[in-house]
């Protein structure tokens, strides 16, 4: 019999954080570590320029397809607190339906589920949705909706093709959509979409899921001092994972919330150690860093 899996399609990102070296990062990247943590049967295709982030993906244990690209889409990301600033130093190429009916095909062999993982709003068509939906159902982060391709700061908005909504099951967003689509977190704003299930992640407020006509907000815990870059496409991930399995969505939502916590955690006590290891034993008594940025749940905010 042939296993069902959970597939993430989207670009791979190098994102420079706060004036850092450049780090991989996007949706196949972040949820491929919660696919590692949680061990369900998945899949994540990408495009790419060159073999190194290709490499460093495979490096995460989970099934990796991907195909050369012109260039690899990148951003400049600088904090403020919990305030962000984007910039798009280098757009991506767009998957087209080409891709789908081609090297997507076979990569998408046993996919009843598809994330398509927008980080703007050129890397999946219309057209394109439509060919990853044939026959699965179909998960669309909100990045797609609201971010222009243009290099230069991403200023989010409302300006796009409504054709791209029918198309999905499942929509993800995080507060930049929500603000930039003026929506509420009430039933009727939610549903004025046409979407049958949308995830709102609300960072320390936790998460707001409408599925069935009903909104419902899904508590968190709190988490402090972690770097909460990517978090959005691992908690993500952790839902369409715990919905393919019979959950239902406020349960889902849960369940990510824990997961995405552990892996938070587990991030962070990973620096401490490398800065643990690297740092000279001098007389100090400084504390090792940690950054400054805070979020105080396993549910993020949407991040690239």
């Amino acid at each position: 019999m042939r296993v069902r899996r959970l597939a993430i399609v989207g670009l791979v990102s190098l994102d420079r954080v706060d004036g850092a070296p450049p780090r991989l990062g996007g949706a196949p990247f972040y949820a491929a570590r919660a696919l590692r943590f949680l061990g369900y049967p998945s899949v994540v295709a990408t495009k790419v320029a060159g073999d190194g982030p290709a490499l460093g993906l495979q490096a995460l244990g989970v099934p990796v397809v991907y195909r050369p690209a012109s260039r690899t889409i990148s951003f400049r990301i600088d904090y403020a607190g919990e305030a962000r600033r984007l910039v798009l130093e280098e757009p991506g190429d767009p998957f087209t339906p080409d891709d789908v009916r081609g090297w997507l095909a076979a990569a998408l062999v046993g996919a009843d589920w598809v994330h398509a993982g927008a980080l703007t709003r050129t890397d999946f068509p219309v057209e394109t949705l439509a060919a990853l939906r044939r026959g699965r159902r179909l998960s669309f982060d909100g990045q797609g909706l609201v971010r222009p391709a243009r290099k230069g700061e991403i200023v989010p908005d409302a300006e796009y093709d409504p054709a791209v909504l029918r198309q999905v099951d499942v929509l993800k967003l995080g507060e930049e959509e929500v603000n930039a689509l003026d929506l509420g977190l009430d039933e009727r704003s939610l549903g004025s979409l046409g979407v049958p299930e949308v995830v709102v992640t609300l960072g320390c407020r936790g998460a707001v899921v409408y599925a069935d006509g009903l909104a419902e907000h899904v508590s968190t815990r709190p988490l402090d001092g972690v770097d909460p870059t990517g978090a959005g496409d691992e908690f993500i991930a952790a839902y369409l994972s715990y919905r393919r399995h019979g959950h239902g969505p406020p349960s889902a939502a849960r369940c990510a919330n824990d997961a995405v916590r552990a892996l938070l955690e587990r991030s962070h006590r990973r620096r401490q150690d490398d800065y643990n290891r690297n740092s000279p034993r001098a007389t100090t008594t400084a504390e090792p860093p940690t950054s400054t940025r805070s979020i105080r749940s396993g549910v993020p905010s949407a991040r690239a």
